[in-house]
């Protein structure tokens, strides 16, 4: 927890170029976190949470298919299909990052936006898989199966009773998803080109002192994790009290 609570105390140095020795406490930084280097820190965020949504939502998406199709359905080369979807997540970065790379220089696709979102959708889909693949193994069948008794069609019965019970798994995997993407750096150092992150805007700026704006964005980050970790769980132990009351 050190370098956690370092980077919340360094957020309100009055620092100047550098932020490594303590010269004094200000709320200066966290009033004006994107004047530094005419709002680069700010705007390295701002790419890091785009290219986190977009291929969190394109990574749910396409891993939520596969893992109902891995699990629900049989079909020609099912388990190495299942082999291929875990490589990502035992081949190391550096490797991963590297090949995407040459595979860009290759096809003569120019390092940008879109590349870094390819990259990362396609290293986040094996997590989607495999979260969401254990939430549908854990359905009952025979849930699905009332709903067609009922005259439900394909499409009702997966709208209102499979998604809905789907829907913390997917969530899940979507959180963990972005997650990956908003702190990654070593594939996104091989394929973005001109493109800052901001994981990337840390890396060049610790050689001469990590700025401390970068530390307010930092804090702001981890303190809104927190919270929506702290109000989901007071949420959920709620509800658990209301239900145990009713039965």
């Amino acid at each position: 927890m050190v370098p956690i609570v370092y980077t919340f105390v360094f957020s309100f140095n009055d620092s100047l170029k550098s932020n490594i020795t303590w010269r004094g406490f200000t709320f200066d930084k966290w009033l004006n976190v994107c004047q530094v280097q005419n709002g680069a820190v700010c705007e390295a965020f701002g790419n890091s949470v785009l290219i986190g949504v977009v291929a969190t939502v394109a990574a749910t998406t396409l891993g939520t298919m596969i893992a109902i199709a891995l699990v629900r359905y049989r079909f020609r080369f099912r388990s190495q299909t299942s082999l291929l979807l875990f490589l990502p997540m035992a081949t190391p970065e550096v490797v991963l990052g590297a090949g995407l790379a040459a595979q860009f220089l290759s096809l003569g696709v120019p390092k940008d936006m879109v590349t870094i979102i390819l990259a990362h959708t396609m290293f986040c889909i094996s997590f989607v898989v495999v979260t969401v693949k254990a939430r549908v193994a854990s359905l009952d069948p025979a849930l699905e199966e009332a709903g067609r008794d009922l005259y439900g069609s394909a499409t009702q019965v997966f709208a209102r009773i499979t998604f809905p019970l789907l829907l913390p798994g997917i969530l899940a995997a979507a959180l963990l998803s972005f997650a990956l993407s908003f702190d990654d750096f070593i594939i996104t150092n091989f394929n973005s080109g001109a493109v800052t992150t901001f994981p990337k805007y840390i890396y060049v700026s610790a050689a001469r002192g990590i700025p401390a704006e970068a530390n307010v964005i930092a804090s702001a980050v981890f303190i809104l994790a927190l919270v929506l970790v702290v109000t989901a769980q007071v949420s959920r132990a709620a509800k658990e009290k209301r239900l145990a009351k009713q039965g």
